[in-house]
C-alpha cells in the first residue's frame, strides 16, 4: 500500500463531495458497517425504513485479506467489501449511515466520504473520535469551517462525532442523525443493526471452522 499515492487520490477526489441534499424525501435508511473475521473482513449493510426504524433487508460479504488497516485510510481497507454487500439489496436506501469520517477527515474525503462518491449516494459519517478539527459548543470546527457535529446520544456514554459524507447538507445530517437515535442505543438504530449483525456472522462463520468432535 503506497500511502503516498493513496493521500494524493483523496486529495483529487475531495473536491468532488457535494454538500448539499440530493434528496426530497426520506422513506429508507441504510447503514454499513465492518468488522474483522480472523485475516478477512465481514461487511454488513441494512436497509430501514424512516422514520419507524424498523429493519427491511441486510446483505453481508465477506472479503478475503483485506488491505491492512492504517488510520485515515480506511476506504481502502472497508469499501471492496461494503459495496459488494450493498450491491446485493433489493432496495438502495436512500441515505446511507456509514461507520467512519465523511469531510472531518485530514484529507476532507474519509470512508464515508470517499463510499458516497463511489455508489453516488448521501452518505453520513458517524464515528467516537474527531478525526480534524475541534469540538466547539457542539460543532467540529476547523479554520473556521463547520465539518460536522457532536452527538450526546446517551447518558454517561462517550459522545459521536458526525460529518457529511456526499450529497447531504450539514444541516441534514444532524436532523437525520437524531431522528435515528433509539434508546438504550449509543449509535443510530441502522448502524447499530449494521454492526451487531456484522458481529453476528463473524460469529457464525468461526463457529463453523471449528474442528468438529
Amino acid at each position: 500500500m503506497d500511502l503516498r499515492e493513496l493521500k494524493q487520490e483523496q486529495l483529487r477526489l475531495a473536491p468532488k463531495i457535494i454538500l448539499r441534499d440530493s434528496f426530497t424525501k426520506v422513506k429508507t435508511i441504510g447503514a454499513a458497517a465492518c468488522v474483522s473475521c480472523g485475516k478477512d473482513l465481514i461487511a454488513c449493510v441494512v436497509v430501514c425504513g424512516f422514520p419507524a426504524l424498523t429493519l427491511k433487508e441486510k446483505k453481508t460479504f465477506l472479503l478475503p485479506d483485506p488491505l491492512t488497516y492504517v488510520p485515515s485510510y480506511e476506504a481502502y481497507r472497508e469499501m471492496p467489501a461494503i459495496i459488494e454487500a450493498f450491491n446485493r439489496l433489493e432496495e438502495e436506501p436512500d441515505i446511507l449511515l456509514v461507520n467512519g469520517p465523511g469531510i472531518n477527515h485530514p484529507c476532507r474525503f474519509g470512508l464515508a466520504a470517499h463510499l458516497g462518491l463511489a455508489l453516488q449516494k448521501p452518505t453520513i459519517g458517524v464515528g467516537e473520535k474527531v478525526s480534524l478539527g475541534t469540538v466547539q459548543q457542539g460543532k467540529i470546527m476547523f479554520n473556521g469551517e463547520l465539518l460536522g457535529f457532536e452527538v450526546l446520544t446517551r447518558e454517561y456514554a462517550n459522545p459521536l462525532f458526525v460529518s457529511p459524507g456526499n450529497l447531504i447538507s450539514l444541516g441534514s445530517v444532524l436532523d437525520i442523525v437524531r431522528k435515528c437515535l433509539k434508546y438504550p442505543h449509543k449509535f443510530p438504530e441502522p448502524l447499530h443493526l449494521a454492526q451487531k449483525l456484522a458481529k453476528k456472522e463473524v460469529g457464525r462463520i468461526l463457529e463453523k471452522s471449528k474442528p468438529q468432535p
